[in-house]
């Protein structure tokens, strides 16, 4: 989701400003629910979220964005890595928010909020208050707390209900992980990076209600949502829509599919002769557990030395095992250590767990992966084979 430099000394009225009092919104206001498409990038993949209001009468056309950070934060990538950054809501000028999607061709679309001006004031007064200097920062979250959520919670914060409450998606009972998918093509670096990232945490269905984690259900669910019987947002309106959609993609010559089926043959094929020749261990099977264990040593601390909620509980760790690192050390052509045997039957017995669970629904893997991890399973084969004669008695 596009994150953008903040705007906050805005001229609402030089009298409220000073005064640090709310504007007055006329009868003539407006309040709409801006919905960004995608973008080229990925972090752009999801969309964006944010909240216009306008009142000509007073001079007022603004966007509150919830979508921003600063860059100068002390230790910015430590705690971006370790999910304790924290997001911030900004306001900034409808116009130069607008140019700067159109920029980047991306679709936005604006839903008015069917209002009383009593509501719109009470609305704008809480977003107005959030986005004071010592309101406005949050402990951002993905899947739980973000730039779609905040402006849905800001809607919702107003009405007695939960106008959310009844939202039915048109597809039920999705996953975390399949939403995430559905708007990231599967074959592409940024789709695989992702999918080995997140753990089995996102793999549960989520309550119709967590869908508005993406911007696209917050907007069709405030569509359908109803306060006695009558609905609180105007249909949508397009007010950009470029030609061509501008999402991310990736060439499909380097995919992972690609990648991974050619790295497959050729593993398949250095041990089928090796088997032939009676090469024994060599600095293959050393890389090969090196590169498994440094992707696991990253899951590892993903998981327990982060915040971020969906990195838990991956057993992605179940083929990327991180001592592995500490085999590929070890491991060499002649007088092994005993403990590498049972060691490397552990990691084939991981392979097979991993297939059950893939199996019975406890996580969801990487399609991709699937050829490169039979030629792993096999290599693990191969290694335990020509490991037994060479065990030393250390």
């Amino acid at each position: 989701m596009k994150l953008y430099s903040t705007y906050l000394l805005l001229i609402f009225s030089f009298c409220a400003l000073a005064q640090n009092k709310v504007p007055t919104l006329s009868p003539q206001s407006e309040i709409s629910l801006l919905t960004i498409g995608q973008g080229p990038e990925l972090y752009d993949s999801f969309g964006h979220t944010a909240v216009r209001v306008r009142d000509a009468e007073q001079g007022i056309d603004v966007v509150f964005n919830y979508g921003l950070f600063d860059f100068d934060t002390p230790n910015f990538y430590t705690k971006f890595a370790q999910g304790k950054l924290l997001y911030r809501l900004g306001i900034s000028p409808f116009d130069k928010f607008l140019q700067n999607y159109i920029a980047q061709q991306r679709k936005v679309i604006s839903q008015k909020l069917i209002q009383t001006v009593q509501e719109r004031q009470q609305l704008f007064n809480f977003l107005y208050d959030n986005a004071k200097e010592e309101n406005s920062k949050y402990l951002y979250d993905f899947l739980y707390d973000n730039c779609a959520t905040r402006p849905a919670n800001a809607i919702n914060s107003i009405y007695s209900k939960d106008i959310f409450a009844d939202y039915v998606p048109e597809q039920e009972g999705l996953t975390h992980r399949q939403l995430i998918q559905k708007n990231v093509p599967w074959n592409t670096w940024g789709s695989l990076g992702m999918d080995i990232a997140i753990g089995s945490v996102t793999d549960r269905p989520v309550t119709n209600k967590e869908y508005l984690f993406l911007p696209e259900y917050t907007m069709k669910a405030l569509t359908t949502s109803k306060v006695k019987d009558k609905a609180i947002a105007a249909p949508s309106e397009i007010m950009y829509a470029p030609e061509i959609e501008n999402a991310y993609t990736e060439n499909w010559i380097t995919s992972p599919l690609v990648v991974f089926m050619l790295l497959t043959v050729i593993l398949l094929y250095v041990t089928f002769r090796d088997h032939q020749n009676s090469k024994g261990i060599t600095f293959l099977d050393k890389t090969l557990l090196g590169f498994t264990g440094i992707i696991g040593v990253l899951l590892a601390l993903l998981w327990f030395a982060t915040d971020h909620a969906p990195t838990k509980w991956n057993y992605n760790l179940l083929w990327a095992f991180p001592f592995n690192v500490i085999a590929a050390v070890s491991i060499k052509k002649i007088k092994n250590k005993k403990w590498l045997y049972p060691y490397t039957k552990l990691t084939i017995i991981l392979l097979v767990l991993l297939s059950f669970h893939w199996i019975i629904g406890v996580q969801s893997y990487p399609i991709v992966l699937l050829p490169l991890l039979i030629a792993i399973g096999i290599r693990y084969i191969y290694i335990l084979k020509n490991l037994k004669p060479t065990i030393s008695q250390e």
